[in-house]
C-alpha cells in the first residue's frame, strides 16, 4: 500500500480570549519578522492545551509537533480526552482551517463530516442541501445529479427530502449529511463522532458503508468516536491525543488500553481511595482506611469490562467493642441518580459488634450487570444498623466498558444504566 497522507510536524496554535492575534503591534511584529525572512516570534511562546489548568500565557497549542502516516485503504482511529486536539487536528486535515506550522501531504479528494449539520442550510430542503453540501464537498452538479436518488435511499429520508431542514432531527440531519459525505467516493472520508446521533439502523449502514469505502473500494477512513466498542471494530490502527500531543500511535487494542490506564476516561475521580489517618482522629468509632473498586482478578490499573465480575471493598478501623459497625454503598449514575444501595448488614456475614481492630467488607456485583458508562460510589457506616456515623460522598469512581463487537452489530450505548444479562426463555405458541 502506498502512503495518501502525511502530517508532518503539525502544530497550531491559538490566542485565547481573542480573533486572530489580538494587536496591531502583535501583527506588525509578525509581518517584520517574516520580510526579514525570520522566524515569527510567538511560535516560541504558548502554554500546552490542557484545558483543565489555568492559563498563564496569551497563547496556546492547541496541536504540537504532529507526526504520522496514513496508508490507503486504512481506517486510522483518532482518540482522546475532550479537548484533546481531535477536532482541531481532522478540521487541518480537512483544510478547513491551516497549521501554525508544518505541512500536510495528501493524494486525492478529502470529505468530512465534522459534526451535525456541517454544510446546510436550515430554509432549504433536503434534496437543495444535497446538492448545497455536495457543492462544498467538492462535487459537481453532474456527480450530484447521478447520485441523488442513492443518497436519497441510504438516507433513509424520501417522506422528508423536500421538507426545509430546520424541520430535521439531528438523527436525519446526520443521516443525510453522512449520506452525501459517503457518496462522495472520496479517497479520504474523515468522521467525527456523527455514529453517536444515528439509530441503530443508520450504524449499521454507516458502519457497513465505511468498510466498504476501505475495504471494497480502498479508500481511506479517519474515524473519531469515544465509544471504544466502535474504534475497536472499525479501525486497524489509533492515535491517541493527549494535550494536543500524540501520546500512542500503533495497534487498536494496544491503544484504547494505553488510554484507559493513562486516565483519559472522563472523571477526574479514582477507582482506588486511601485514606490519610490524620483527617479522621476525631472519629471514636470507626477511621476509614481504604475503599476501592475493580474488576475481579485484574490489576486496579486496568479497565473494567462488561463482561467483568465487579468487586467492592471497603476497609475501615473499628475503635468500639460494644457496637457493631455495617457498611453500606449506595451507586449512582453520572446525573447523580440512585441506582443501587447494598449494605453488609442485610446479609450474614459475621457480627463485628464484639470486636475492634481493622475489618474489610467486600461485595462482588456478576457480569454483565452494569452499562457502559462511569458511575459514582458513596459509602456508608452504619452502627447497631440504625445510625448512620460516617459518610463518604462520591469517594471512588468506575467506569464499564464494552468489548469490540462484530460489525453491522449496534454500536451505541444503552440508554439505562444497569443492562443486565438475565435468562431469557423462548416459548413457541402453536
Amino acid at each position: 500500500m502506498s502512503i495518501i497522507l502525511k502530517a508532518e510536524n503539525i502544530s497550531k496554535q491559538y490566542r485565547l480570549g481573542l480573533v486572530g492575534t489580538g494587536s496591531l503591534m502583535h501583527d506588525i511584529n509578525r509581518f517584520w519578522h517574516r520580510i526579514r525572512g525570520k522566524e515569527d516570534p510567538y511560535l516560541k511562546v504558548g502554554s500546552v492545551n490542557d484545558r483543565s489548568a489555568e492559563a498563564t500565557e496569551d497563547y496556546v497549542w492547541a496541536l504540537r509537533d504532529i507526526n504520522f502516516e496514513v496508508q490507503q485503504g486504512e481506517v486510522l482511529g483518532i482518540i482522546g480526552k475532550n479537548g484533546a486536539g481531535k477536532s482541531t487536528l481532522l478540521k487541518l486535515l480537512s483544510r478547513v482551517t491551516s497549521p501554525t506550522t508544518g505541512t500536510i501531504k495528501s493524494r486525492g479528494r478529502i470529505a468530512s463530516l465534522l459534526e451535525v449539520g456541517t454544510g446546510f442550510h436550515p430554509e432549504l430542503t433536503g434534496r437543495e442541501n444535497i446538492y448545497l453540501n455536495g457543492a462544498i464537498l467538492g462535487m459537481t452538479k453532474a456527480e450530484i445529479d447521478a447520485k441523488v436518488d442513492e443518497i436519497i435511499a441510504f438516507s433513509g429520508c424520501e417522506m422528508y427530502i423536500d421538507t426545509p431542514a430546520k424541520r430535521y432531527s439531528s438523527g436525519m440531519t446526520v443521516r443525510l449529511g453522512f449520506a452525501v459525505a459517503a457518496h462522495l467516493e472520496p479517497d479520504i472520508l474523515v468522521v467525527d463522532e456523527v455514529l453517536a446521533v444515528g439509530d441503530a439502523e443508520f450504524q449499521k449502514k454507516a458502519i457497513g458503508k465505511m468498510q466498504e469505502i476501505s475495504g471494497g473500494d480502498g479508500r481511506t477512513v479517519l474515524f473519531v468516536s469515544h465509544n471504544m466498542a466502535s474504534v475497536q471494530s472499525l479501525c486497524s490502527r489509533c492515535i491517541v491525543l493527549n494535550n494536543g500531543e500524540i501520546a500512542f500511535n500503533g495497534d487498536t487494542d494496544l491503544a484504547v488500553d494505553y488510554y484507559l490506564k493513562s486516565g483519559n476516561t472522563a472523571s477526574s475521580l479514582p477507582n482506588y481511595n486511601k485514606f490519610d489517618l490524620d483527617e479522621n482522629r476525631n472519629q471514636d468509632k470507626v477511621i476509614p482506611l481504604l475503599v476501592s473498586v475493580g474488576a475481579m482478578g485484574k490489576g486496579m490499573d486496568e479497565p473494567i469490562m462488561f463482561e467483568d465480575e465487579i468487586e467492592f471493598k471497603i476497609r475501615f478501623k473499628k475503635l468500639t467493642i460494644e457496637d457493631q459497625i455495617d457498611t453500606t454503598i449506595q451507586i449512582k449514575d453520572f446525573s447523580g441518580n440512585y441506582l443501587i444501595s447494598s449494605g453488609s448488614g442485610m446479609s450474614s456475614i459475621e457480627s463485628n459488634s464484639s470486636k475492634s481492630g481493622e475489618f474489610e467488607h467486600a461485595v462482588c456485583f456478576p457480569s454483565h450487570f452494569f452499562s457502559s458508562e462511569e458511575f459514582y460510589v458513596n459509602i456508608l457506616f452504619i452502627m447497631n444498623q440504625k445510625q448512620v456515623i460516617e459518610r463518604l460522598d462520591d469517594v471512588v469512581c468506575f467506569q464499564v466498558l464494552e468489548n469490540k463487537r462484530e460489525l453491522g452489530q449496534w454500536m451505541g450505548k444503552s440508554k439505562a444504566s444497569l443492562k443486565i444479562k438475565m435468562d431469557w426463555k423462548v416459548n413457541l405458541n402453536e
